[in-house]
């Protein structure tokens, strides 16, 4: 009796098992994009800083500034497409866990 109920209870809490390790992929990959995303600003920043050595007029600073801007927006555009893309396939593998939970508990015809 005692192993049925073990049994019961651990196929019931099966669903909750795949949602966490969902959810522990997606904070995983959006952390490893975060720091991919912080390394490369950082890298934009330490180039335009070694580039501004070199500017002797202010239309060059003006136009690396743009540069830098542009490459910055870049990193975070991407960032953000990745970040939601993450978020997306998380949504959608949670869903397919809870529908098939949900459906178990449906009655039979």
């Amino acid at each position: 009796m005692f192993q049925d109920m073990s049994k019961k209870l651990n196929s019931s809490m099966e669903p909750f098992k795949e949602l966490m390790d969902v959810q522990t992929r997606m904070l995983e990959r959006l952390t490893k994009q975060q720091i991919e995303c912080a390394q490369a600003c950082m890298n934009c920043t330490l180039n335009q800083t070694q580039e501004l050595q070199q500017c002797k007029t202010s239309e060059e600073l003006i136009a690396l500034q743009k540069r830098y801007a542009k490459l910055v927006e870049g990193t975070l555009l991407k960032a953000n497409s990745d970040n939601m893309q993450a978020f997306a396939e998380a949504r959608e593998a949670m869903e397919k866990i809870s529908n098939c939970a949900f459906d178990a508990f449906a009655p039979k015809k």
